[in-house]
């Protein structure tokens, strides 16, 4: 992306907050608190405050805007879809193609096609299926939700497709800790296939997926309603013990790797539930997720992404036992490492869910420190964080606090 092309799609910006607001260009820049002759940042790259000025401008999220200038725009969903002669399975496989690429805006481009020219409840919602996937894919979760609900709401739908949108909706409750809702969301599954247990390998997956999501909602609910914590623990071990029952007895060659995934990052899930449980001491269950990282697939392995996933998750759970159970040194030695990789793992997949979990630890690290020393420990963090934690507050909402505080308070450093 080069300087040229950022300042374009700022300008682009600028243009439409003006004439959205239909301000002259001396009123555009009081609010940015520019210069009227230098409203445009000469190197394209604007400062977290101007970013979260003009985000307000606009009433934007601030990662929309961040979004905009550094992808080029997010594409949402409009009533006057490009127009095409493609038919509704031709589409289907052109989505199937652009997801073995990794090309998730071609995804929600192709997935809108197929809901425009759609004539049934079953393809239109099969339609928001495809697209809640490119939107997961580009880290965009409330565009998951958006479209699972859409999907739902096409009236009666055939019963594979109304379950699968309703899992789809109970992992982006549970991405965006809207975890009540996602809990209640896989209760009405579990209860469904408990009573009605599929036979296809696929549809088997679809169960173990279910307690996959119940399980890890549990395990974070541990934390969020202590007064719940046994409800909570015994929920998440039985959960997570029961979707790797599931996953290890699915017959499917296709899906051995993402099963591989799936498995590990429930093992890792049930090492944060043992220690709540006390049935592993923390400084244990640290060492063993560290002592895990030697088995990291190589940089150049494009192969194996789900079981490099899991090993982003796993420390991402003996984050939270170290900011639970450890301090002083332990605490600074185990978020130094397990921080370090999560990030590098997440930058690896581009995955926000794991981003934001990562600088939502680091802040709280910091702020124990704040708390156990006494001093005003400055937070420092690069140019390329700010912009990540720009585009993690527009990806979630509830991280929106922590991210403005960090925008507010750190001290930005030249990453080099």
């Amino acid at each position: 992306m080069s300087a040229i092309e950022r300042k374009e799609r700022l300008e682009n910006l600028l243009n439409l907050a003006r004439v959205t607001r239909g301000w002259s260009r001396a009123k555009l820049a009081r609010s940015l608190d520019r210069d009227p002759t230098k409203i445009l940042p000469a190197s394209g790259n604007p400062k977290a405050d101007y970013l979260i000025k003009l985000s307000d401008v606009l009433e934007w999220p601030v990662g929309d805007v961040v979004d905009a200038i550094w992808s080029g725009g997010v594409h949402e969903r409009t009533d006057q879809s490009p127009e095409t002669e493609a038919s509704f399975k031709e589409l289907a496989q052109g989505v199937t193609d652009a997801v073995s690429k990794a090309d998730y805006r071609a995804v929600v481009d192709i997935s809108q096609q197929m809901y425009t020219i759609a004539r049934t409840a079953d393809e239109r919602a099969h339609a928001c299926i495809r697209e809640a996937a490119g939107w997961d894919g580009l880290g965009r979760y409330p565009k998951v939700l958006e479209c699972s609900k859409r999907g739902l709401h096409q009236g009666a739908l055939s019963l594979r497709l109304r379950l699968a949108l309703q899992a789809t909706l109970a992992h982006a409750e549970y991405t965006l800790w809207d975890l009540t809702p996602a809990l209640g969301a896989c209760e009405v599954l579990a209860r469904w296939y408990e009573g009605n247990p599929p036979e296809r390998p696929l549809d088997r997956k679809r169960v173990a997926y279910v307690h996959y999501v119940r399980g890890n909602t549990h395990r974070r609910l541990m934390a969020v309603e202590p007064e719940n914590r046994d409800y909570h623990t015994s929920g998440a071990r039985n959960d997570l013990l029961k979707a790797i029952e599931i996953y290890k007895n699915i017959d499917d060659p296709r899906a051995v790797g993402s099963v591989e995934g799936f498995v590990r990052t429930c093992e890792g899930g049930l090492l944060e539930v043992n220690v709540e449980l006390g049935s592993m001491r923390p400084l244990n269950a640290v060492d063993r997720i560290v002592d895990s990282l030697s088995t990291l697939p190589a940089r150049d392995d494009t192969e194996h992404a789900d079981l490099i996933e899991s090993h982003g998750w796993w420390c991402i759970f003996g984050s939270n036992i170290a900011l639970r159970h450890l301090r002083g040194r332990d605490l600074q030695n185990a978020m130094g490492v397990l921080s370090t990789n999560a990030l590098a793992i997440a930058d690896r997949l581009d995955n926000w869910a794991m981003r934001e979990r990562v600088f939502t630890m680091q802040f709280a690290l910091h702020q124990i420190m704040v708390d156990s020393t006494g001093y005003d420990l400055q937070y420092t963090i690069n140019d390329e964080d700010r912009s990540l934690i720009s585009a993690t507050m527009g990806r979630f909402p509830s991280f929106r606090p922590v991210g403005w505080q960090i925008l507010e308070t750190a001290r930005v450093v030249n990453a080099s």
